[in-house]
């Protein structure tokens, strides 16, 4: 008799239903079949259903948050049952000990976590009996049947869980330390909140502060280009005036200067260059492409990406999520036909059959063995659905994932770009730009956004003349950096290295994959959301003054660091290999601690916040209690108070009455303060705020509280504008 331990119920149930089976209570009973011939429970984990016990398990003095009891650092880690789990662990537990039973088949997810999570139950359990590995990349009755054949031995995979074990714990040293230390450090600066610190959530964070202090600074400068109209040889095109490659012009003088100069002069095409640029079909994803180009069309999470595939995943749909490779064995590559046959029969994708390329498993830029590491990309498998029983969200992954493996079936994008040199007057110089598509390609299956938008060039020969129909002076102004999207960070953080100067470190920190693991990233920017660090609005992230406070008090801490994160990452990955000691590593991990410790506690007292960003910062919870609410003034629509909400200024009678005043505390990308929302509750205008950013000027104005109209306005200039929303 053998008992298999799943990481998720659903899973379970799953492994389970590919075989005659029985359901009890928190286990199904398999019943003799050729691959378990004397039947087999399985039963499940509910996520993690064991923890790293609470600082106070090791020492009750350890409970009460105070510098003096830092560093917290146990002799040995010690896990415990997660109290709201104990029934599951208890039924596991109960399995395992049956004397009937002779082996355990570990069939946790197939990576570090899932080797933790199963391991560390059998652990508590006290469970010695031999063991087995499950290991598999889809869900479908075939890939369960074939693994439960193939199954691994117990010491394959032992390396990943020391890799995974170290990992919490270290995480568990730096995050009870440092969470601590500068949370007593800050509530000494008079900022009361928990401020969690963490070894991938602060570099993360780092480089998010980074981005928004990047806008915030940002000074817009404007100016001119002149564009010209061409009339050459009969055919007509535009063109954009430069000198030396830059087509800026600094004053508005000297750009009406050459709009003038150019305007009905002689023209001469004295350069055209073409050149034909082909695009291969784009590679398969591993979790954060797919996370980031989900986020990009959909405007989806990418918690909501992973959950979403993880359902499909569960059902036997797609293939594993948590997969960092985008690439297939040729095992895998030998399924496609048949996967192809199947989609090929769905009204959605007849049009795209019969494919241009009839196999891909001879093409080493989709199947490559040498570049999969624990899983192959994630793809679709056999196990073909009806697509109306998706939801829309689940359709739309779906058919992602579809199109891209049909799209590797197909020939390159190919279009023609062409560049016009264009002389005025032997003198002015004017650059054209256009594209010609030759060839639409996979471009059929996968719709494309071109990101440039260049027009189509008639054909224009070198040397051909005309001259100018007209010219114009046109004013820009330079833009800030761009806000991340939620896609955008789980790439940046993915690609993390590039923010590094050590070239070495930046190759171990691109192998090792960046900030985070595929299956943890989406979990962190939840993470950073639940704590108050940042805010996605309409898919743009921001960084809260919480955040802001934290960044500057870490300054230049390893903490703060990708290449902490790097080295962190090799040595961990050294660890799953079998070439590092897991001892050696949690060592490293507390002396550094304890450099931190004695280094910021002394370094406190020359931290220094400016005033905008201490009246911008909302507390939140400490043990329990709720926020202290701010009094900022009596409400301009009624006589309710108008309370600090967290991103925005409300009135205290929305409950009763619902009075809607309210001001967001960020107004064209500038924060209003709490001192300028009490001046203009108070006197009836804020102070000048300088920098409004509107679409196509920066600006400086105050605020206003329009009593006839009832509702704010910008005062500019001796003339006012209704607050934009």
């Amino acid at each position: 008799m053998k008992v298999i331990v799943a990481e998720k119920p659903d899973q379970g149930r799953t492994l389970a239903s590919v075989f005659t089976m029985k359901k009890k209570e928190g286990y199904i009973e398999i019943l003799p079949n050729e691959i378990f011939p004397d039947g087999a429970y399985v039963s499940w984990a509910i996520g993690h259903l064991t923890e790293l016990s609470a600082p106070e398990q090791y020492n009750p003095s350890w409970k009460k948050w105070s510098l003096n009891t830092l560093p917290i650092i146990p002799d040995q880690f010690k896990y415990e049952v997660v109290k709201s789990k104990a029934k599951q662990f208890n039924i596991i537990k109960k399995l395992v000990s049956d004397p009937r039973v002779t082996e355990i088949i570990h069939a946790g997810d197939a990576g570090r976590e899932g080797e933790l999570i199963i391991r560390n139950i059998l652990r508590l359990a006290n469970c010695t009996k031999p063991m087995k590995r499950l290991w598999i990349s889809s869900l479908t009755p075939k890939a369960i049947k074939d693994g439960f054949q193939k199954l691994l031995s117990e010491s394959d995979t032992k390396n990943l869980y020391y890799e995974a074990y170290t990992r919490a714990c270290a995480d568990w040293v730096v995050g009870m330390n440092a969470s601590r230390l500068y949370t007593l450090l800050l509530q000494q600066k008079g900022y009361s909140d928990v401020f969690s610190v963490g070894r991938v959530q602060t570099p993360t964070l780092t480089l998010i502060v980074k981005r928004e202090l990047e806008i915030e600074n940002f000074v817009s400068e404007p100016f001119w280009e002149v564009i010209g109209n061409f009339r050459i040889n009969g055919k007509q095109y535009t063109g954009k005036w430069e000198k030396d490659g830059d087509s800026r012009i600094k004053t508005k003088e000297m750009a009406e200067k050459i709009a003038a100069f150019c305007n009905g002069k002689h023209a001469e095409a004295a350069e055209v260059h073409s050149e034909k640029k082909e695009f291969l079909p784009p590679l398969l994803y591993n979790l954060s492409a797919i996370q980031a180009e989900a986020n990009r069309r959909f405007k989806m999470s990418p918690k909501k990406t992973l959950d979403i595939l993880q359902g499909l995943y569960q059902r036997g749909i797609v293939s594993y999520p948590r997969s960092d490779s985008r690439h297939v064995t040729p095992g895998e590559a030998e399924g496609f036909p048949a996967i192809l046959k199947k989609l090929q029969v769905i009204p959605d994708y007849q049009t795209l059959f019969p494919l241009p390329v009839e196999s891909i498993k001879n093409n080493k830029r989709y199947v490559n063995e040498k570049k999969v590491t624990d899983h192959y990309a994630i793809i679709p498998t056999e196990q073909v659905p009806i697509l109306n029983r998706l939801s829309g969200e689940e359709l739309k992954l779906y058919d992602l994932l579809v199109r891209t493996l049909i799209a590797a079936h197909y020939s390159p994008y190919i279009a023609e770009y062409t560049t016009i040199k264009t002389v005025v007057d032997s003198r002015a110089e004017f650059t054209s730009k256009g594209k010609v598509q030759l060839d639409e390609g996979w471009r059929k299956v996968l719709p494309q956004k071109d990101a440039d938008k260049e027009p189509e060039l008639p054909a224009v020969q070198q040397g051909e003349t005309g001259m100018v129909i007209h010219t114009e002076a046109k004013e820009s102004k330079t833009q800030p950096p761009k806000r991340l999207t939620e896609g955008q960070l789980i790439t940046l953080m993915k690609t993390a290295g590039k923010h590094i100067e050590d070239k070495q470190l930046e190759k171990v920190l691109m192998k090792a994959e960046g900030l985070g693991t595929e299956a943890t990233r989406a979990g962190i920017i939840t993470m950073l959301k639940d704590r108050a660090y940042i805010e996605v609005r309409k898919n743009l992230v921001y960084a809260t003054a919480k955040a802001k406070i934290l960044v500057t008090a870490v300054g230049g801490q390893v903490l703060a660091s990708p290449e902490m994160t790097a080295k962190w990452e090799k040595r961990l990955h050294e660890i799953g290999e079998g070439e590092a000691s897991p001892k050696q590593f949690i060592e490293q991990t507390s002396k550094m601690i304890k450099h931190l410790v004695s280094e910021t506690t002394e370094g406190s007292a020359g931290w220094t916040f400016s005033e905008e960003l201490t009246n911008a910062f909302v507390p939140g919870k400490i043990g329990g209690k709720s926020r202290r609410v701010t009094n900022l003034g009596k409400c301009k629509k009624c006589e309710g108070t108008v309370l600090d909400k967290g991103t925005f200024y409300g009135c205290s009678n929305y409950q009763k009455t619902k009075c809607n005043f309210t001001l967001s505390k960020q107004v064209l990308g500038k924060t209003v303060t709490q001192k300028n929302i009490k001046k203009l509750l108070a006197e009836g205008s804020t102070d000048v705020i300088e920098g409004f950013q509107s679409k196509d000027r920066t600006f400086n104005a105050k605020l206003y509280w329009d009593a006839q109209e009832k509702k704010l306005k910008f005062e500019l200039a001796h003339q006012a504008v209704n607050q934009r929303e």
